[in-house]
Order: C-alpha cells, then structure tokens, then sequence
C-alpha cells in the first residue's frame, strides 16, 4: 500500500521541486530573492480568509477539469468547455431572472439550462464528426470563436438589463429563489467562526457531487467500459456491440453539459455576481485543459490539480507591492504543468519497462520449465514388449 502511494505521488513531488526550482531561476534573472519571494506568498495563503477563497476559485476550476477529462477519456479533445461554459452562464442567467420559482425548484431550473446549453452546443462538434468527420479538436475550437461572438450580442443587443445604465452590460439580477446559501452556517455548527466577510460558497457539495458521480459512471459501470472502449479501439468497441459514433455523441454532450456548469458557482453562489456581465469570468475553460491533464483524468487528481492552481493564483496576489512580478505566478503554473506531464510520462515508460522486463522473465522461467527433459516412460504391462 505504500509502495502505491509513493509511486503515486512521485511525479507530482518532482514536478513541485521543478516547478520551485524553474521559478526560482526565474526570480534571480529579474532582480528578486526567491526566499523573499516565496515566504510572501507562504504569509498570503497562511490564513482563513486565504483558504476560503482558494477554496471558492477551486471549485470552477475542478469543474472544468472535470468537463474536458469527460472526452478524455474517449481521446476526444474537447478544446471548446470556454465557449460552452460562456453561452451557457449567459443563457442561464438571463432565463434564471425571468421566470420566479420557489427556492429548490428555480436552483434546478438554472442548473438544467446550464446543463442542456452547455451540452447543445458541444453537441454540434459532435454531430460534424460523426457525420462529415471533422475533427473534434478543429471543430470545438471554432464553435469557441463563435460562441465568444454570440455571448458578445445577445449580451449587448438581446439580453442585457437596459435599466442598469452605464457602459457596462449584464443581465439582469437574478432573484434571491435563484441563489444558494452559503455554507458558512453549516460550518459553524462544528464551531468554527469564519471571518467578517468570508464567505464559503454553497456550491462546493454539487462540486463533490459531481466528482463521486464522474468516478462511479466513467470508472464503476458498463457505460464507462464502453465509453473507453470505444476511444481506445473504435473496431473493437463495434465487434462488442458498441456504436462508436454514438458514444461520441454521449460523449461530447456529456463534457459540454459538465462544462456548462463551470460558470454556476459564481452566478448563484458569488454575491459580487449572480448575474453574467462584462465581469464575468471569461477563460476557466482553457484552464480546465491543463488541470485534466494535471490530474490524470482522476476526480481526485483533478481536485488536487485545482487547489494547486488557485493557490498559486491567491498567493501571488501580494508580490507587486513588495517589487516582485506577480507574473511569477504564471511561471510557477506553467512549470508545474510541463515538469508534471513530463515526470507522469517518465515514470509511465519506466513502470512499462519494468513490466516488460517482468513478463520476459517469466516467459524466460516457462520455456525453461517447458525444455525440461520427459519423464521415462512407464514400463509396458505385457510382459517383454517394447516400452
């Protein structure tokens, strides 16, 4: 059990002492004490508020991650979770403060429009590969271009609320059936006290919800088999019984339903947001690819990838006022990404290696075993005949 554990967290250790190590060069090239540098960001994270709000940016983080690694596993690239996130928080928004609910049941409202725009649209991608066999990476990359185009439109011609004034253009304000309640409450019933204006969004247990749920269908069940199947060997998945052609339609619209729910936790938990508007977060999409990439396609690993991420992105919030370029944050996550896949990719060849030196071993041991001289042959029953 230990011995998977260290193996497990192998790569990511040598991917963090990297990504410090890279950083640091980078640090000492501009002027700045790696030391000063990183003890600042230490002091940022080391408290409540930091932690609450690492955790708040994590949550669309692991959402986009776990959006693309939908596709991934069936080799599908879905580059296009930034587009079907953004169309879908826009619609969303808008239809969330149009129509007047109780509580639970306008939640889910918001939710399923999410969901089902989110999905549509990562659809169409789908529908051109399997028809005209356009290549999903290809097609998922323009319908981003053209879903950034749409929001733009429908945001300043369509659905924008008129009676807010000022350049800047939002939806309207979705009402208070339309948000969840944070989890401030229920955290404080252990008898933890947050902080004058910390608050802990409520869209975390959906998160969680969505991790356990990923890992049980993708991993747990026969349609997750198939789905893998169908991405590893098209011809095989069909001598199983298996449409390929159609996993790739489930498949996509399940990564775009997924990504439509990455702009969620902002537009009913945040209350600086619960409306979509020129402020609203624009590239969670993109980040999602690299976390899934980070996290191996693994729920948990994908959690990990996006408490990293965020922690990186709160921790050098504070460097510009000491003299240090905040930019190092982007340098930090681009080390770890690279260093990450690189260590995963060394270490994959070396377990392969040694798996294969194994079985010719063993192969070695039975043509050894199958060289071994007959035993004599049993004396004939007739008497003075020939064995």
């Amino acid at each position: 059990m230990f011995e998977r554990i260290w193996r497990a967290s192998l790569a990511p250790l040598a991917a963090t002492a990297a990504a410090i190590i890279i950083s640091s060069i980078a640090l000492l090239i501009s002027g700045n004490s790696p030391v000063d540098a990183f003890k600042e960001m230490w002091q940022t994270i080391d408290s409540t508020e930091s932690v609450v709000l690492i955790i708040n940016r994590a949550v669309p983080y692991y959402i986009a991650g776990v959006a693309v690694a939908i596709g991934f596993k069936m080799n599908l690239f879905n580059i296009g979770s930034n587009g079907q996130y953004l169309l879908a928080t826009l619609i969303a928004g808008w239809a969330g403060a149009e129509v007047s609910l109780p509580p639970p049941i306008h939640v889910a409202f918001v939710f399923l429009v999410a969901v089902i725009v989110g999905g549509t649209w990562a659809l169409f991608a789908a529908i051109l590969n399997v028809t005209r066999n356009v290549n999903v990476v290809i097609a998922t990359i323009m319908l981003n271009y053209i879903a950034i185009g749409l929001v733009a439109f429908l945001l300043s011609e369509v659905l924008a609320d008129e009676s807010s004034g000022g350049l800047a253009k939002n939806t309207k304000l979705m009402p208070a059936s339309a948000r969840l309640p944070s989890l401030n409450r229920l955290i404080e019933l252990t008898g933890f006290n947050f902080a004058p204006g910390v608050t802990l969004f409520g869209f975390l247990p959906f998160a969680i919800l969505l991790g356990v749920g990923y890992h049980i269908l993708l991993n747990r069940s026969r349609f997750g088999y198939e789905l893998r199947l169908s991405g590893l060997s098209p011809e095989a998945a069909r001598s199983a019984g298996v449409n390929p052609k159609r996993m790739v339609l489930i498949t996509l619209f399940m990564s775009g339903a997924v990504a439509g729910m990455i702009g969620l936790p902002y537009l009913l938990a945040d209350p600086n947001f619960l409306k979509y508007g020129d402020a609203f977060p624009t590239t969670i999409g993109f980040t999602g690819l690299g976390l899934a990439l980070l996290g191996r396609n693994s729920p948990i690993g994908i959690a990990a990838a996006a408490i990293v991420w965020a922690t990186i992105e709160r921790a050098t919030q504070r460097l510009a006022p000491i003299g240090i370029p905040p930019e190092i944050g982007k340098i930090l996550q681009g080390a770890f990404l690279l260093t990450a896949v690189i260590a995963y990719e060394v270490i994959n060849r070396r377990n392969a290696a040694a798996a294969a030196r194994a079985a010719a071993a063993a192969t070695g041991r039975l043509k050894l075993d199958d060289e071994s001289p007959p035993p004599p042959p049993h004396a004939n029953p007739i008497a003075g005949a020939p064995a």
